[in-house]
């Protein structure tokens, strides 16, 4: 087995907001599997985060613990790309950090 060329990202964000993230990450070259582009996978996820002092929480207040529906979107991207989909991903993620995961694949 070797590393693959590419990686699997997932990415959190609230409901309001799925759509807009993935024609983004999609716009950004994420998504590519052969023959077809805008390929995901999304499934409903609950988020939990207490903003603590020094943050700006666009969700929620300072010091109080928060729960929120989220859509849990995973793509595959090629490593060359993963730059740039992760810069696209937090100009339109709504969050003051945008929470994303980068999983190394293998081929096999």
């Amino acid at each position: 087995m070797k590393e693959s060329k590419k990686v699997e990202l997932v990415v959190f964000v609230p409901e309001s907001h799925a759509e807009a993230i993935r024609k983004a990450m999609g716009d950004a070259g994420a998504g590519v599997i052969g023959n077809y582009t805008y390929c995901f996978s999304s499934s409903k996820s609950t988020g939990d985060f207490k903003p603590q002092e020094g943050s700006n929480p666009s969700i929620g207040k300072i010091g109080k613990q928060k729960s929120v529906e989220e859509i849990r979107i995973e793509t595959l991207c090629g490593r060359e790309k993963v730059e740039a989909v992760i810069n696209t991903i937090s100009a339109v993620h709504p969050y003051e950090e945008a929470p994303v995961d980068i999983y190394p694949m293998l081929e096999i």
